[in-house]
């Protein structure tokens, strides 16, 4: 496993970070499945993890606890999230700030966060949907403030809505934020333009999400896949979705280098580029957390391929599926 500094923190994080969200909300987990598949993840190295409050209502954050008890001599760095009071994902420009997050609801999740994860502080505590125009407001300010003052969180992040990536620059300017989380793929290379820069210049950490756009690029889905209605991602692939995915998934099977999969060139992709932290793909068997782990060995792409891949870019705009 190959470590990066995470920002301004100082941190040395595992560049195959964890994402939990796959261990609640999804279906196929099993809970002696996926904890063996995080004892695993430590073993090889892993000490981030990602989690939120909106992981099953708490669910995730309590397997995180239980997973850092079991590692007692490990630091393992603990991130999660405050829902939005309006409990809606993601959260749109008209909303104010007092519906998503007045101090007292941040104040408030915080603390559900501390009991679930059972520490008494949080390496990173993240919003999980953010609005740009909400930069300059004072509450939230404050209430960070009180929370870092108090001991309860060491740093603060924000998670940005999907395929809106600049969406936060003037909050990242405010110097309150450490990190940032963000779609970054194959496909959404967005971030590269504003963000990447601008996360350069203030040495805020990047968070890499969905390396796998949700399971395009694993190279395993077909026009014809479906989903369990109660399924997350049955309402996210809609047939107008899923067809496109599809197609610009099979574009890449000609680019993936002889002994590697379509998933590794995915890591791989994201590993290249410097400016990210971790990225952190969603694991819930120890087949899979094997092979991503393997991808954090040193090696990106070759130059010429992460060339021919910058013509893979597809830039999608926020519509009624895609949350």
């Amino acid at each position: 496993m190959q470590y990066r500094r995470f920002g301004r923190t100082d941190w040395q994080v595992s560049e195959i970070g964890y994402g939990m969200w796959g261990l609640a909300g999804w279906t196929g987990s099993e809970e002696n499945e996926y904890n063996a598949a995080l004892n695993r993840s430590v073993e090889l190295g892993c000490n981030f993890f990602d989690t939120a409050w909106g992981y099953g209502a708490g669910q995730s954050e309590r397997t995180l606890g239980e997973l850092v008890k079991r590692h007692p001599d490990q630091r393992l760095y603990v991130a999660t999230k405050i829902p939005p009071k309006n409990f809606k994902w993601p959260s749109k420009a008209e909303y104010p700030l007092e519906e998503c997050f007045p101090a007292s609801h941040i104040i408030e999740y915080t603390e559900k966060s501390l009991r679930n994860l059972g520490v008494e502080t949080i390496d990173l505590q993240q919003f999980h949907v953010w609005e740009d125009h909400w930069a300059q407001h004072e509450e939230w300010q404050k209430a960070i403030e009180q929370l870092t003052r108090d001991g309860k969180v060491l740093h603060w992040g924000i998670s940005v809505n999907r395929w809106e990536p600049d969406n936060v620059l003037n909050t990242l300017k405010t110097g309150l934020i450490s990190s940032v989380q963000v779609i970054y793929n194959i496909f959404d290379q967005a971030p590269e333009d504003n963000l990447f820069p601008l996360c350069r210049e203030l040495d805020v950490a990047v968070i890499a999400r969905v390396p796998f756009d949700e399971g395009t690029l694993t190279g395993t889905m077909t026009k014809e896949t479906t989903f369990p209605s109660n399924d997350w991602r049955a309402t996210y692939f809609v047939p107008e979705n899923l067809n496109s995915s599809v197609e610009h998934a099979d574009a890449l099977r000609p680019l993936i280098p002889s002994g590697m999969t379509m998933p590794e060139m995915a890591l791989r992709f994201i590993l290249s580029n410097p400016d990210v932290a971790t990225t952190i793909p969603g694991m819930r068997k120890l087949r899979n957390v094997e092979a991503n782990m393997a991808s954090s060995d040193g090696t990106g792409l070759e130059a010429e391929l992460l060339e021919i891949l910058k013509g893979h870019r597809w830039d999608r705009e926020p519509t009624s599926w895609s949350q």
